[in-house]
């Protein structure tokens, strides 16, 4: 004699656990980091600037987070500075007309994404190309400029 079950009670335990996976990977997904979920992830490693302010720090946007010093003004200024056509972390053109200036021994290295696409950027101030690109990126990279300018 065959057993005769209410119609879809055999689905009820099958979407119970498909509710308690959907919670949980939801759940997991709202713990990841905003660069695991696809947002904007930069790592700066900064070196001679002095004060303080060499180090590696770890950028997210949007959600805003991380070890970066001022997380708020950089991922504003990285917003400010994503233009359709233009990289913010693109370097100086070849055949710029530079000042003959020195900005001192800092460098700053950011990798990671940006805007969906793959940032490997690296920065000085050897000149005055250098040390403009530099300042765009500012509070991104720290502030070298001398007080009194901005």
């Amino acid at each position: 004699m065959s057993k005769v079950m209410p119609r879809g009670s055999r689905t009820r335990p099958l979407g119970r656990f498909l509710l308690v996976v959907g919670v949980t990977a939801g759940s997991v997904a709202a713990a990841l980091p905003s660069a695991a979920r696809g947002g904007d992830h930069l790592t700066v490693t900064v070196r001679g600037a002095g004060g303080g302010t060499d180090g590696r720090y770890e950028l997210y946007c949007h959600p805003g987070a991380g070890a970066h010093p001022d997380v708020a003004g950089a991922c504003a200024a990285l917003d400010r500075g994503a233009r359709w056509g233009k990289d913010a972390f693109a370097p100086v053109p070849d055949g710029s007309v530079c000042t003959m200036q020195y900005g001192g021994p800092a460098t700053a290295y950011v990798t990671g994404t940006w805007a969906g696409r793959p940032v490997d950027a690296r920065f000085d101030r050897g000149d005055g190309c250098e040390i403009a690109r530099w300042d765009r990126l500012v509070p991104v990279l720290p502030d070298l400029r001398p007080e009194g300018r901005a």
